[in-house]
């Protein structure tokens, strides 16, 4: 059996469909299996022992003629938890036999298989594990439903560099593609300060994009946290959140790689919603304002508030976080 799973989305959704990928793997354990990703695949998916093959796609680089040639006639089943036009035409035209997605992707007739997509609190692994009921051999005990990641023993002592130690560190993660996204400075330099004057060890991680964004958090914070944004690959913020004792982040994947190494989480939500199904799967708490009307504007935010209020993020004060903070370090 040569069973093909496209996930072209996100760093986040990548984290989250490796339940699906070890569920496959249970179900079918001598099978040959592969997965369509982006590049970050190949630090997400290290050291995978469920994952047989590593389909690099950039759709921005690389050729989905070329895509299609590569993977045509290669394999039996094709499971999409995608749901862009590109991933339905492009397993069409593969001439894979069995072709299971969501009746909510693009181009959804093309699947031989369908299973219901909605946005109604269910959480993104467990509607991914739904398109597996649609394989012959089904086994529901076979499903696992927590997300994983790997790491090899030099990578699992990264935080030595910076002489820490396991569970004696906090995490804050202040980035987000979308600005909407992201808490407040003032909000974050609060919660920096207030852990630093209670004696904690704090860190801050993210990539190379979050860099302006965490300067200004820290031109305002009175104390100064290890800066780690932008200075650490993305294999190396594993580590650093696999061994925190708590993270601090937006609604972003950090949150995901914690869940992935069973962190504890304060995951501040503004113009999405837990509805969407991104939520910590375990060992989370969402902060957010409730009631507003202008919430959710869209599935991942914007680059600016469509009503140039920012409320949702804005009045998120810092006692609301640190109140939950006491509470998970208590």
């Amino acid at each position: 059996m040569k069973i093909l799973v496209y996930q072209t989305a996100f760093l986040g959704d990548l984290i989250l469909t490796t339940p699906l990928l070890e569920s496959i793997k249970n179900i079918y354990p001598n099978s040959h299996l592969a997965i369509i990703t982006k590049s970050f695949g190949k630090d997400v998916l290290k050291n995978n022992p469920y994952v047989d093959e590593l389909i690099i796609f950039e759709k921005s680089r690389d050729s989905t003629i070329d895509l299609i040639k590569k993977i045509r006639k290669r394999f039996d089943i094709a499971i999409s938890p995608h749901r862009s036009h590109r991933a339905s035409y492009v397993l069409f035209f593969a001439s894979i036999k069995k072709r299971i997605g969501f009746d909510k992707a693009g181009f959804s007739f093309l699947y031989t298989d369908l299973v219901p997509h909605r946005f109604d609190g269910t959480h993104e692994i467990d509607r991914n594990l739904k398109l597996l009921e649609k394989l012959p051999d089904f086994d529901e005990k076979k499903i696992v439903k927590d997300p994983k990641l790997f790491l090899d023993e030099v990578e699992d002592k990264y935080i030595q560099k910076y002489n820490l130690t396991s569970k004696n560190y906090i995490v804050i993660a202040p980035g987000s593609k979308w600005a909407t996204k992201r808490w407040t400075e003032k909000g974050f330099a609060s919660v920096i300060d207030y852990l630093i004057s209670k004696n904690e060890n704090v860190i801050l991680i993210g990539g190379k994009e979050d860099e302006e964004f965490t300067n200004r958090i820290l031109n305002i914070a009175k104390y100064t946290p290890l800066n780690l944004v932008g200075k650490s690959s993305l294999r190396e913020s594993f580590a650093i959140i696999k061994h925190s004792k708590l993270l601090i982040s937006n609604d972003s994947a950090p949150v995901h790689m914690a869940v992935a190494f069973n962190v504890p989480i304060i995951d501040i939500y503004g113009p999405t919603v837990k509805d969407f199904g991104f939520y910590p799967y375990k060992n989370g708490i969402v902060v957010e304002i409730e009631g507003l009307k202008c919430r959710p504007c869209g599935l991942h935010g914007h680059d600016k508030c469509p009503i140039g209020t920012h409320e949702c993020m804005e009045k998120i004060n810092p006692e609301m976080v640190i109140e939950n903070i006491d509470k998970i370090l208590s």
